[in-house]
């Protein structure tokens, strides 16, 4: 530290007599302003644009960055707060085509409300819903009657799932009243193909067939397990 700077110290009454000509401010064609920008600022007004044609109404005659400049350390101190993400379509989609004894609290709240908001999606809803139970309760005599009720929504997507129900109506309807299903041979075709992976750039043929036969061979019940898992 220099002896001038220690001397003018010494003769300092305030902090502000220590301020050279370099760090003291300097009068501004924004002074006059500051009120009426702080007022325009508290009440929501915080764009630098406006502000500027704004005060150019009022005789401003300065530059845009004078007032951005001015502004900016208000825009640093800003917190927005941004609320949570609405639910995505994936996330809607999964909580209807789970039961609703197995979605947490606060899924099942946003679920109704967004249904509240939407008749289209809560027809869709209950239509899914009601399916779900022809499906696991095999009753498929209400079938016909579910159709009906989908073809009568506004809804394209269900529409095109019905009329593909129809084309194949017979066999639709014997694998929602029987017992009896392709589970055991769709099973074994998703053994045969994790095999096939398995075996990719390995081995050849033979091997692959040998392994094929000596796995159905051992585990006769393993189809069945894996139709489950697909």
């Amino acid at each position: 530290m220099g002896g001038n700077t220690v001397r003018r110290a010494a003769r300092a009454e305030t902090p502000e007599q220590m301020f050279n000509g370099r760090h003291q401010p300097r009068p501004s064609q924004l002074d006059p302003f500051k009120a009426h920008l702080d007022r325009r600022w508290a009440e929501g007004h915080t764009n630098a644009i406006h502000l500027h044609a704004d005060l150019k109404e009022r005789g401003y005659q300065g530059s845009y960055q004078t007032i951005s400049d001015y502004l900016r350390p208000r825009r640093r101190r800003r917190i927005l707060i941004v609320g949570p993400a609405p639910p995505g379509v994936r996330q809607v989609t999964g909580w209807m085509m789970r039961h609703p004894d197995h979605l947490r609290e606060e899924d099942r709240e946003q679920l109704a409300d967004i249904l509240a908001r939407c008749p289209g999606l809560a027809a869709g809803e209950q239509l899914v819903r009601s399916f779900a139970g022809i499906l696991t309760t095999r009753s498929g005599q209400h079938l016909k009657d579910w159709v009906i009720a989908a073809q009568a929504e506004d809804l394209p997507g269900l529409h095109t799932f019905a009329h593909g129900l129809e084309k194949d109506w017979d066999a639709v309807l014997q694998g929602l009243t029987t017992r009896w299903n392709s589970g055991p041979v769709e099973g074994r075709v998703n053994h045969n193909k994790m095999i096939k992976r398995q075996m990719f750039g390995r081995a050849k043929l033979p091997l692959l067939r040998k392994r094929v036969l000596l796995t159905a061979i051992r585990h006769p019940a393993r189809a069945v397990t894996d139709s489950g898992t697909r």
